[in-house]
């Protein structure tokens, strides 16, 4: 594996909205260009094209001051107790929206241009009250989603926890009987399989101090667990790998991809009296990575329970790096595919 920049990984928790990325600001500019619409089109009067513009041009100013303003002083906001963040929010909102229409209309009345036809304080008050509605509509949209993420996020790492504390019964039974077996005829094998077993829990119970590693700390990873299965199975147990192209610095969750080259052993090569051979295939796709494991389908039906360790895969996966990322499964011709695609940068 060749080393790679670092790959920047999901934003901090925080009960505001990141205003500095472009959906915020993008939600920030359709709500204001759809409400100058609607109030454009609700008019008896004529339309005016000029004020439908000007107004439009006036909301995207202040669309964008807003967003700069919440962008910089977000990091303050954050440190309020409670939901003291979003109401510093709306009220920072109000002032903005109070000052820029104020400003505007005295511009109008100093240059005549005549665009703004209510007087100051109409025009500023009408402003501000919309400002005020939208604002704490957008504002309690942003705390709901705030709250969903955060129940996902919840879930997702109680589904983690769970499947790190879970090691198949068998798979320990049969690790440990392979070291009974090889302390008297290669006491060095089977030091290293005590040892790349330690690691194995090590990681399955969560020893870390964050939910995520890297993609080199998986693949080592692997590589431990496929030698222990190399003991049991001998010869049987074919492994090719073609990953010199992935980054080895790549974000990536504490066992992602070992229940899948676990399911690839379980699935594809126990069952095979003559065995297979599994293919750990992976390349660098523009900042993000694609992972292939493949491995040869059983003439018999597979066990039940069979998927568990994906599905957990694809709720990790999805939550992780969000909507660009998938998670591809099935047969083709007689094998059975894995494919990864993960995105860089945050979900």
């Amino acid at each position: 594996m060749r080393a790679s920049t670092p790959i920047r990984g999901r934003t901090e928790d925080s009960p505001l909205p990141d205003f500095c990325r472009l959906p915020a600001l993008f939600a920030l500019f359709v709500v204001g260009a759809l409400t100058v619409t609607v109030m454009w089109l609700a008019r008896d009067n004529p339309r005016d094209w000029s004020a439908y513009s000007v107004s439009m041009l006036f909301v995207a100013w202040l669309a964008l001051v807003v967003a700069v303003a919440l962008c910089k002083l977000r990091p303050w906001l954050q440190r309020l107790p409670g939901h003291a963040p979003y109401i510093g929010v709306w009220l920072l909102i109000l002032l903005i929206v109070l000052v820029a229409s104020s400003v505007a209309r005295w511009l109008d009345g100093a240059l005549q241009m005549q665009l703004i036809r209510s007087s100051m304080q109409v025009f500023v008050r009408d402003n501000v009250l919309i400002a005020a509605l939208l604002g704490a509509a957008m504002l309690r949209y942003f705390y709901v989603l705030a709250q969903w993420q955060a129940r996902l996020a919840a879930v997702t790492r109680a589904q983690v926890e769970a499947l790190q504390a879970r090691i198949r019964p068998h798979f320990l039974f049969n690790s440990m009987n392979t070291v009974a077996a090889l302390i008297r005829v290669d006491p060095e094998a089977a030091e290293r399989t005590v040892e790349d077993l330690s690691e194995l829990f090590r990681a399955a119970l969560g020893q870390h101090a964050s939910s995520d590693g890297t993609l080199g700390e998986e693949l080592a990873l692997i590589e431990r667990y496929l030698a222990i299965e190399q003991l049991r199975l001998g010869a049987r147990l074919r492994v090719q790998r073609e990953l010199d192209e992935l980054p080895a610095d790549f974000p990536l969750p504490r066992l992602l991809l070992q229940p899948l080259v676990e399911n690839a052993v379980r699935h594809g090569i126990q069952p095979l009296r003559e065995g297979g051979e599994i293919n750990l295939r992976g390349r660098h796709e523009g900042n993000g990575i694609r992972i292939e494991i493949i491995n040869p389908l059983p003439t018999t039906p597979p066990a039940a329970g069979n998927g568990h360790g994906l599905d957990s895969v694809r709720r990790r996966v999805a939550y992780r790096y969000g909507p660009l990322a998938s998670v591809q499964a099935g047969p083709r011709g007689d094998h059975f595919v894995v494919i990864l695609q993960l995105p860089g940068g945050a979900a």
